[in-house]
């Protein structure tokens, strides 16, 4: 029989992560592979570190100063956190979204550019078809494109999530960070974002935090339950999204899956 192919490397990999506040553990030794242009939940109680795990993924924990981090986060192979990475630079190639939409009161066009004006990589002459690019892709365009002197706070709190996901993906990012990123949104705009990241993940990683086990078996290819055991999160199993909610799961998550029914 002829060996089957080594899979390929993942595009991040978490290795023996922990973060402290002082003295208290806010993770603890979480060991993690998350392969390319898939999406991968991040799922478990809230307390057990799924944000900060996710800010950890492009240094954004730095910006929370009495956070201290030890252990490793590579990309492509490379630490994220060794001398001489540059943290913006970082950060255009891992973007994220928040559970709250994040507006700048300027225009709708001005927003998106937000970030390839600030990074400043992109040709000034460009940045019309880079807007209507990112809109487009955000399933945003049709609806906006007559409008894009107009306040972005004008725009439905739906309207406004996939336009934080325009701005991310203006700067072309291989990877996109989701923090419960429907939450604060009505179902037919969660069920609109939820379509989206169906179709990023063709061309782009995702990993998303999410309490709603529904939407993670929709979206996601591979999940991590993040438990709270001694007041510190902890990685408590992992895997194809579908094994992960079968009934022969730990009993650990077996009880948090349950508790989440």
């Amino acid at each position: 029989m002829a060996d089957l192919p080594a899979p390929p490397p993942p595009i991040l990999e978490v290795k023996n992560l922990c973060v402290r506040a002082g003295t208290r553990e806010i993770l603890r030794g979480v060991n993690l592979s998350i392969p390319a242009r898939q999406a991968f939940g991040l799922i478990g109680p809230s307390g057990a570190g799924k944000s900060t795990l996710l800010k950890c993924l492009n240094r954004l924990v730095e910006l929370t100063p009495q956070l201290h981090v030890t252990g490793d986060v590579c990309f492509h192979g490379q630490s994220l956190y060794a001398a001489g990475v540059d943290a913006d630079h970082l950060r255009e190639r891992i973007g994220i979204i928040f559970q709250q939409p994040v507006i700048f009161p300027q225009s709708i066009e001005r927003n998106v550019l937000f970030g390839v004006r600030h990074l400043g990589r992109v040709p000034k002459h460009e940045w019309s078809a880079r807007a209507e690019r990112a809109l487009r892709e955000a399933a945003l365009w049709d609806e906006v494109k007559d409008r894009l002197g107009e306040s972005a706070l004008r725009l439905s709190v739906g309207q406004q999530q996939r336009l934080c996901l325009a701005r991310t993906l203006a700067v072309d990012p291989e990877v996109i960070l989701l923090d419960e990123p429907t939450s604060a949104l009505d179902p037919k705009s969660s069920e609109a974002i939820e379509n989206l990241l169906v179709r990023l993940k063709e061309q782009r990683t995702l990993v998303l935090v999410t309490h709603n086990l529904a939407q993670a078996q929709r979206v996601c290819d591979h999940v991590g339950c993040l438990l709270r055991r001694d007041d510190a999160g902890e990685l408590a199993a992992t895997g194809p999204v579908a094994a992960l909610f079968e009934p022969s799961q730990s009993p650990e998550v077996a009880a948090y899956l349950r508790q989440r029914d």
